[in-house]
């Protein structure tokens, strides 16, 4: 039992590490929702079960905390592992920009948005399925081989606001294209209404839907590091979360969306990857626990104490609990 009054959060000693407590408060909610259906109750056990505890480095020369252990459920919703996991895909994007862009110093970034017609929530599988399908058929169009050498595509699904609409998905596509210089000039530049005709027709659509086409280009009088920004905003556009918590967490429904966007997204993969970047990012369910603890490359060194913290439901918060507390050993 907890004296309130002696309590120290794990935002007291280091305030950066909100969003833990914010994430974890979230998934509190997503494991209520999965367990008012037996058929999910199984998510909803796991979910209660993550991140329970964390244990901290400290890096002697600044005192910040470093994360070195916790356990994640790997609950494919679960705000606390999707968080993670967007923050590693990130990394892993980051730490290869600079080698990609040595090996091509020529080549520019577009960033897409492709969207269909909203589907009923009980056909997003289906639809989700047509996309891929369809976006196969456009990249092997003459016309964008032409000009994209490469490309990271992302799956993102969203929850409609409007009245009545509340069980439909909005399923759609955010697309980093690594394209050649003389994507710019001349006859070789798709315009934004070639990018529609190119996915109605790769979709077999009788609409138009909504495409938007972004170039994240180098602009002379901005500095290195404003360049580089833009370039990152693209990059944390594409990698958001695959589905929003806050779509999730209609309690109105008493989790009807959540559960049938599980059974409809369930061992579907979000991440694709082609031509040159063939290969930069790895599966989803292919990230290790290990990658989700550091999701940097960056190894900030530590001793080898760790200072424990626990998550407090009563507080959705975490607190410092000295029993996960690890001191190394004196000769």
């Amino acid at each position: 039992m907890y004296n309130t009054e002696e309590l120290t959060f794990l935002t007291d000693l280091a305030p950066t590490e909100l969003t833990w407590d914010e994430h974890r408060a979230n998934a509190d909610d997503m494991a209520v929702l999965y367990n008012k259906n037996i058929e999910f109750v199984k998510y909803g056990d796991r979910i209660n079960g993550c991140s329970g505890y964390l244990k901290f480095g400290v890096n002697p020369d600044q005192g910040k905390l470093v994360l070195k252990e916790v356990w994640f459920c790997r609950v494919r919703h679960c705000p606390v592992c999707q968080w993670r996991r967007s923050l590693r895909m990130r990394a892993m994007v980051y730490q290869n920009i600079e080698k990609i862009m040595a090996e091509y110093p020529s080549h520019r970034w577009i960033f897409l948005t492709l969207t269909v017609k909203n589907p009923h929530v009980t056909d997003l599988r289906s639809t989700i399925r047509e996309m891929n399908q369809g976006w196969q058929r456009m990249i092997q169009t003459k016309r964008f081989r032409g000009v994209v050498d490469g490309f990271i595509r992302t799956t993102e699904v969203t929850r409609p606001q409007k009245k009545g609409q509340e069980m439909d998905a909005h399923p759609h596509f955010h697309a980093m294209l690594l394209v050649k210089s003389t994507y710019f000039k001349g006859t070789n530049y798709i315009k934004q209404s070639e990018w529609v005709e190119m996915w109605v027709k790769a979709m077999r659509l009788d609409y138009y839907p909504q495409v938007n086409v972004q170039a994240v280009k180098p602009n002379k009088r901005k500095t290195l590091e404003q360049n580089q920004a833009a370039l990152h905003n693209a990059i944390l556009e594409t990698f958001k979360y695959s589905v929003k918590p806050s779509d999730m967490l209609a309690h109105d429904d008493q989790g009807a969306w959540l559960h049938e966007i599980t059974k409809q997204t369930h061992r579907l993969r979000f991440i694709s990857d082609g031509g040159v970047l063939k290969g930069l990012l790895k599966p989803e369910d292919e990230i290790s626990n290990e990658e989700m603890i550091s999701t940097s490359e960056e190894q900030v060194e530590t001793d080898e104490t760790r200072i424990g913290f626990s998550y407090l439901p009563t507080h959705r918060r975490y607190v410092y609990n000295p029993k996960f507390n690890v001191y190394p050993e004196t000769a």
